[in-house]
């Protein structure tokens, strides 16, 4: 760990806790910062804030109270999930207090280069697939972020010849100063987070900041079929790697004959891929540049291509019981993602999906109901799920209470040869703390079943 004296004496709130707002104070501590932290749960229910208490870190617990802005602090690192127009966070901003995200301090204090993804969807399959290659490679990966490890846990404990392979979302991007990765992917933009960020152009300008500090000797990995991926490459200043699934390119990832290439050098043929879904050839080809620009033999890319299966609830197997093959999905926290799941089964699908309200519609995915013969709705957007399945013409529809109960009910309609799917489409906060505990219920269910 680098032993900087940029935050040493200086005064630091840390808004907010969960896991990265405790590693951020205990490595600020360590750095001399002055660090009070603020968190809203109060201090008896507060394990967390009690560690830091102990640590002698000044804590305030119960209530955000915007007069401790008042106090003269030079620095907020902010949760991420934290939005912007919060009451503390905008007073803080019209003092022209600097606000940054724990991932800052991870980049300053790490010895390792950073190789970072992010995108609406794809980029925890895309990180997992690019932190196997470079493992098999034995380049030394530590893997950071919302997939692993809080970030500046990692940094502490990285050497020069790692490699932090970091999965990144729109929210700690916007909290980023220095933060430059020696190679960036941004997989897609899609329509999300709108109820954070406002409107998608600002969800887009967030994407972008991953790019924003790279330099000619850095890279950035792009999907060359998205606009809205390429109008951020051409404001970039790194070298652009591009990828695509769909035409031949001059340089960059792609697909040929059946074949996966990196600029002229065919790496393996696409049918000896493990990893199902038209749109995980994409991620594919993303890990695969990143892993080539890194160093990575051809061969350890093949080794992980020929035995990946995928990520927990990201269309993770989960078994057949008497012909019905199980699958969870519940990281598809968005339409497309759903789109995606649903376009890699032939099989009649009984679809489990709804979560939290939005305030979207859920049109875009009436062309993808095609193979869907019932539909098991739950959540705050059951009404809307169940509405977009008599558009689409069927006729098994049933709402239930939770995602524990629609496992049983899909059972019920399904038969022999059918797909019953776990794919919300929708976040899952308005029933569950996170799309893992959401996800961990429905495979638990299925055991049941069994």
């Amino acid at each position: 760990m680098k032993q900087i004296k940029d935050y040493h004496h200086k005064k630091v709130l840390v808004l907010g806790l969960a896991k990265s707002g405790v590693s951020a104070a205990s490595l600020l501590h360590k750095l001399g910062a002055f660090v009070t932290v603020n968190d809203s749960k109060p201090l008896n229910e507060n394990p967390e804030a009690q560690e830091l208490l102990e640590q002698g870190i000044t804590v305030i617990c119960g209530s955000h109270p915007i007069e401790l802005l008042d106090e003269g602090f030079q620095l907020i690192v902010k949760n991420p999930g934290i939005p912007y127009h919060n009451p503390m966070i905008q007073r803080a901003m019209e003092k022209g207090i600097p606000i940054i995200t724990e991932v800052e301090l991870a980049y300053c204090v790490s010895e390792a280069p950073f190789l970072a993804i992010t995108g609406s969807n794809g980029k925890t399959t895309t990180t997992t697939l690019l932190f196997n290659m470079l493992e098999e490679d034995n380049k030394k990966p530590l893997i950071a972020g919302n997939i692993g490890t809080v970030a500046s846990d990692v940094a502490q404990m990285a050497e020069k010849d790692n490699n932090i392979v970091i999965e990144l979302s729109s929210f700690q991007l916007m909290g980023i100063d220095q933060f430059k990765p020696k190679i960036a992917i941004i997989t897609n933009i899609y329509d999300a987070h709108l109820d954070y960020h406002g409107t998608r152009e600002e969800y887009a300008k967030a994407k972008g900041y991953i790019t924003k500090n790279q330099e000619e000797a850095d890279y950035l990995i792009v999907n060359i079929e998205q606009e809205a991926v390429m109008d951020i490459a051409r404001r970039s200043k790194a070298t652009i790697i591009p990828f695509s699934a769909q035409r031949e390119l001059k340089l960059g990832a792609f697909v040929k004959d059946g074949s996966i290439y990196f600029h002229d050098e065919k790496i393996m043929d696409v049918k000896d891929i493990v990893l199902p879904g038209a749109h995980n050839l994409e991620n594919i080809l993303s890990s695969v540049a990143a892993a080539k620009l890194t160093g990575a033999k051809n061969e350890s890319i093949i080794a992980v291509l020929n035995t990946f299966e995928g990520v927990k609830h990201r269309l993770q197997y989960i078994g057949e019981i008497k012909g019905r093959r199980f699958y969870n999905d519940s990281k598809a926290t968005n339409i497309l993602a759903t789109k995606n799941a649903l376009a890699a089964f032939s099989a009649p699908t009984i679809l489990l999906a709804g979560g939290l309200d939005r305030g979207n519609e859920f049109d875009e995915l009436l062309p993808a109901l095609k193979n869907v013969k019932a539909m098991i709705t739950f959540g705050e957007t059951a009404e809307k799920m169940e509405r977009l399945g008599k558009m689409a013409g069927i006729k098994n529809i049933q709402r239930v209470d939770n995602v524990e109960k629609a496992v049983p009910a899909a059972f019920d309609f399904s038969e022999q040869g059918d797909v019953i799917l776990l794919s919300p489409a929708c976040a899952s906060w308005d029933q569950y703390k996170t799309f893992e505990v959401r996800g961990d219920i429905f495979i638990n269910a299925v055991h049941k079943l069994k």
